[in-house]
């Protein structure tokens, strides 16, 4: 088992979904595509710890909709309980802003403005969503109380990476007079 295959375990745990419904739900956690996804469903069926049904659709191909077993929110609990990972970070702008001794200061503003701008509307595709998370789901207990806290800290992380940029650009314009 990977952490892929644990992630398609919590996401089933919650709701029954398909192979492909997998894919799209998983791409906030964790990047991943149908090739990595199918030989795992297939793999965790194949070991009992999902069960699938065929669904017959009328004007689109059959799908195969994925469930979660006892065993599977056994291995699931299981692994909820052992130590986690440090944090991975991949992310192609830090390596970008390792060598902007390289780009002319125009250039490097429109950078980090143009990140600023992507990340301020993540935040508001993310309040968005909060938003409109019912209050009964923010309380602890609740299955969709995950969904709150992990936007919450979405919300966060990308205030976070803003305020970063602010102080960049003031760092920066310290030592830079406009090309």
């Amino acid at each position: 088992m990977n952490i892929l295959s644990y992630g398609l375990l919590a996401l089933v745990s919650r709701k029954e979904a398909s192979g492909y419904d997998l894919m799209l739900k998983i791409q906030p956690f964790w990047q991943a595509k149908h090739s990595q996804i199918y030989p795992l469903l297939g793999s965790m069926e194949e070991k009992g710890l999902l069960s699938a049904i065929w669904i017959q659709q009328a004007d689109k191909p059959d799908k195969k909709l994925y469930s979660i077993t006892p065993e599977g929110t056994l291995k699931l609990h299981e692994w909820l309980l052992e130590e986690t990972a440090a944090p991975v970070m991949r992310d192609e702008f830090n390596l970008k802003c390792f060598c902007i001794h390289l780009a002319e200061p125009s250039e490097v503003r429109r950078m980090f403005a143009d990140r600023r701008a992507y990340h301020v509307d993540r935040i508001k595709y993310y309040k968005d969503i909060q938003d409109n998370i019912p209050k009964e789901h923010r309380n602890p207990g609740h299955i969709g109380f995950e969904d709150y806290i992990l936007l919450q800290k979405a919300v966060l992380r990308t205030k976070a990476s803003v305020d970063w940029i602010d102080w960049v650009e003031q760092e920066y314009g310290q030592w830079t007079v406009e090309a």
